[in-house]
This record gives structure tokens, sequence and C-alpha cells, in this order.
């Protein structure tokens, strides 16, 4: 059982990948992230010793220290952020813990190198549907929070991820993170993320669906197809469009997590028919 200002590997699990979830911070010295060069989705790594400096940097109310073993590394981190204002929990375990219970985690050597402020940057394709916004939001839950997205002409992207030292994705270009056979970059992202939990993978099926014109693949594309399309006319502006879509599937998401047995029926049968 956990205890007071810790969380449990299995109660994080359900906070990654909703808007809810906490800032997470891995604080682990440089000997023990080589050890095991992974992060827990969506935490981005910092250095403990100068915890006073970017505690200020903290755009969330609330936070999940991870070290190494959950000791008095990640104890005392969470201490100072708690000093700044910030509600931080220790991940109980730590990154150790993380990783007996199974959980996913991302290899550092998938994400893109980031900026100075921190933050991968990401360009494609301007006017988004499905993988354009559905890659967005999987990168944003479960990878780098605040990552920078680019939508730009479609004849651009190689330039201006050269010029802006950014990634690009989803083009018709032999790029690391696009089309591969019959798989979508959705599907390709969640493979190289190594998220290929059972909800992730049962929402990639729909998304491969709505972007390939394969609706028969799942019950629900011709559902994300439609929402999408109506985004994609609702909003003249691309990062209005991600920033609506990132509702959409969120609810997808948990619906693919935690509702897929569940029916909805009305009106309610009377108990005596």
């Amino acid at each position: 059982m956990s205890s007071l200002l810790e969380i449990s590997p299995d109660k994080l699990a359900r906070l990654i990948g909703t808007p809810k979830c906490p800032a997470l911070i891995d604080v682990r010295i440089d000997e023990a992230f080589e050890a095991d060069p992974r992060l827990v989705p969506g935490s981005v790594r910092r250095d403990y010793r100068n915890v006073q400096e970017w505690a200020e940097e903290i755009d969330s109310a609330a936070a999940i220290v991870i070290c190494h073993r959950g000791k008095k590394l990640s104890y005392g981190v969470a201490a100072w952020l708690r000093h700044h204002g910030i509600a931080a929990d220790v991940l109980e375990g730590g990154f150790e813990g993380w990783a007996e219970r199974g959980h996913s985690a991302v290899p550092i050597s998938a994400i893109p190198k980031r900026d100075a402020s921190g933050r991968t940057v990401w360009v494609t394709r301007a006017r988004p549907k499905i993988d354009r916004i559905a890659c967005p939001w999987l990168i944003r839950r479960f990878v780098d929070p605040r990552a920078v997205f680019l939508y730009v002409s479609p004849s651009e992207v190689e330039t201006v991820g050269e010029r802006f030292a950014a990634t690009p994705f989803d083009i018709d270009a032999p790029v690391r993170w696009s089309h591969r056979g019959e798989l979508c970059t959705f599907d390709v992202m969640v493979e190289e993320f190594c998220l290929a939990t059972k909800p992730l993978l049962r929402l990639a099926t729909i998304v491969r669906g709505a972007d390939t014109a394969r609706l028969d693949l799942a019950p629900e594309a011709p559902g994300l197809l439609a929402a999408s399309l109506g985004l994609s006319r609702m909003y003249a502006d691309d990062l209005e469009q991600l920033e609506a879509g990132m509702l959409l599937y969120d609810a997808f998401y948990r619906w693919c997590r935690d509702a897929t047995e569940e029916t909805h029926n009305w009106p309610t049968p009377k108990k005596d028919a």
C-alpha cells in the first residue's frame, strides 16, 4: 500500500493519457538512467540538483517525482516542489517499481531532440484530418506534454524541419514517422514509442480504419472519420482544430480503455417485460 505522499504505479498508470495527469518528472541520476534509458510515458528528465531553478517552470498544479527506487532523492525533490506551491508526490518504488509492474516505458532513443525550452518540435502538412491530429494527441499525452506542432504547406514540411530542427511526420516521404505498408503513422508511433497497450492498440485500429478508408476494420472507424471531417470544417486554424481534437481523442481513448463493454439503451426495458 502506498504511504502518504506516494502514488502507486497502478494508480499512476490510470492517470497517464488523461488530461488530469500531473507533471511527471524523472530525477534519476545518470548512472541509473543509463542502465535503463526509458521513461515513464509523459515524463521529462530533470537534474535534481537544480530543482530550485526549474521548479518555477512547472506548468502544473501537481507533479509526480520519479527516481530509481522512490527513496530519498524523489522525496527531496517533491519537498522542494511543494515549497514552490506544487502538490508533489513520489512514485512508489520509483522507475524500478514501475518497470517491475510491467507498465509501458518510452525508450529515450525514440524521442526527438528537444529544443532550448525542453520541448520536442514536430512539423507536418497543414489542414489535418485524422493522423495529423491523432499523432499529436498521442505525443502530448504519452511522450511530451509540451510538444510543439507546426502545420505548414506540404511542399515546405521538409525544409521547415531542417531550418527549425523540427521532426517531420505523416508526410509522403521516406521519414521515420509516417505510414509503413498498411500501417498509418499513429500505428508506427504506438509501436516505436513502445506504447502497445490494449487500449492504444484498439484505438490504433480505429484510427487506421478512418485514416486509410478501411472503415470495416472497426465499427467505430466511420464515427471517427465523421467527427474528424466535421472538425476540419469547423476550424480554419489548424492549432485550434488540434485543441478541439485533443478532447475527441481523450474521449475515444477512455472508451477504448474503460467502456467497450458498456451499452446504452432507450427506452429503459421494463422489469416485467
